[in-house]
């Protein structure tokens, strides 16, 4: 058993004050109209490849790369030639004091230790989803966020586009009336999960720096099966497929019903172990109302059951094809399909016509946007604040990652969302997590 975390709300609210005190407050800068943002890139292959690239293509000057494997960051350095390059975030960090922001693209373990330490200088940060490996960590990155008064954005993508903002807008305009219960699922995992044990040890490749991949996990030999790819499935390194694809495709109930923090989550599942993640799960979550909104009812889905897609019954999911990924709202009035891919979605249960009037009616309240990377470097130099900063992102992160502790304590969880105090004492290890020596938040 790993050991046990028992704090209150006030030794919490300590600990965020303690890491508050640690910024160095810096006189808010104003950015001309051609001036550019100096960038850095911590993860700048994979994944962080696309995020660098994003942020130059709307005008950043890329300053800085950083990552662990040096050849599978060459793509990047080739692409910056001017940038210099750094294995260790912390080296960057402390050596090149002409970063302004940062891209965080790294595997979920080192998302809050990369964004922390980049927030600490006050440097302003965009940061993959999920924000962080544990709700502690969201919250920690959320208070301090708000401390330094910096510009935040979380890599959920389709957040920052259509059809997601329009669908909002029409949900809360009552297009299925009040809703009482959200359905949402994925074809993930697409990697390796259910493993048992560690992997045995392998030659490392040339160009990695294993000891730094690691990072604040504990200490493994390395095999491929963990990096670059497959490392989602691992808890010391991945959330699994609840934390790859909730942060994208739960966001549209979570956004437009105005969840926050959910009363209780349980879970059924297939093949978690104490190393890894479960083949399949359905992770059921109950919301409080919320004014004159009524309690909400969140499922998601994932992975294989059976042999067969571990999705909806077929009387929910009525003409749709649920291959792939989706969400379904039931409300009083009619059902709402939606595919964050697609332009369109489907209302059954309801006069279309009706239909027709509200989406025909229902204002653009909802600011529009080019992207997530220009929105949020548009934010820094002074525009709207980004629509998926870490006021909403963190909370949101919060939430979907509540689900894993019902997946790995099998039991029914009642949550003190505030307090971040779960009712069984046993979830209470993965609220907060142990760090390897050397690395603390």
């Amino acid at each position: 058993m790993k050991k046990t975390y028992h704090y209150s709300r006030r030794q919490f609210l300590g600990a965020a004050a303690s890491t508050a005190y640690a910024f160095q407050f810096l006189p808010s800068r104003v950015w001309g109209a051609n001036e550019r943002i100096n960038v850095a890139g911590i993860g700048a292959g994979g994944k962080g490849a696309s995020d660098v690239a994003g942020a130059a293509k709307h005008g950043a000057n890329i300053v800085a790369l950083c990552d662990v494997d040096q050849k599978r960051a060459g793509g990047t350095f080739k692409k910056f030639p001017k940038a210099k390059r750094y294995k260790d975030f912390r080296v960057m960090l402390e050596k090149q004091r002409d970063i302004d922001a940062v891209t965080v693209s790294t595997p979920d373990h080192v998302h809050a230790f990369a964004a922390m330490a980049a927030m600490k200088l006050g440097k302003h940060v965009y940061c993959q989803k999920p924000l962080t490996h544990s709700i502690y960590e969201a919250r920690m990155l959320t208070e301090a966020a708000a401390e330094g008064k910096l510009i935040t954005q979380m890599g959920n993508q389709a957040h920052a586009g259509e059809p997601i903002r329009r669908a909002v807008e029409v949900v809360r305009a009552g297009i299925i009336g009040q809703v009482t219960e959200a359905h949402v699922w994925t074809n993930r995992p697409i990697w390796p999960q259910g493993m048992g044990k560690p992997l045995p040890k392998q030659d490392i490749p040339a160009g990695l720096d294993w000891d730094l991949w690691l990072g604040p996990a504990p200490n493994r030999d390395f095999n491929a099966s963990y990096a670059p790819f497959k490392w989602r499935g691992w808890w010391d390194f991945g959330t699994g497929a609840l934390g790859d694809m909730a942060c994208h495709i739960m966001d549209m109930a979570y956004w437009s019903l105005d969840l926050k923090y959910p009363d209780s989550v349980e879970a059924e599942q297939g093949g978690n172990t104490e190393e890894s993640g479960p083949n399949w799960s359905t992770i059921t979550y109950q919301f409080p109302a919320r004014g004159d909104k009524p309690p909400v009812k969140l499922v998601w889905y994932d992975g294989r059951k059976n042999g067969q897609a571990n999705l909806p019954a077929a009387d929910v999911a009525e003409g749709v094809n649920l291959k792939g990924y989706g969400s379904l709202l039931v409300g009083e009035k009619g059902k709402f399909y939606f595919n964050r891919g697609r332009t369109n979605w489907l209302v059954t249960g309801r006069d279309k016509d009706d239909v027709a009037q509200i989406e025909n009616e229902t204002s653009k309240s909802v600011p529009r946007t080019k992207d997530e990377d220009f929105e949020w470097l548009e934010g820094i130099k002074g525009g709207p604040t980004p629509l998926s900063h870490f006021a909403h992102s963190g909370p949101f992160t919060e939430t979907v990652l509540l689900g894993n502790l019902a997946v790995r304590t099998g039991e029914k969880i009642d949550w003190d969302g505030p307090a971040m105090k779960p009712s069984v004492v046993e979830a209470e290890q993965y609220v907060r997590r142990e760090y390897r020596k050397g690395w603390n938040l």
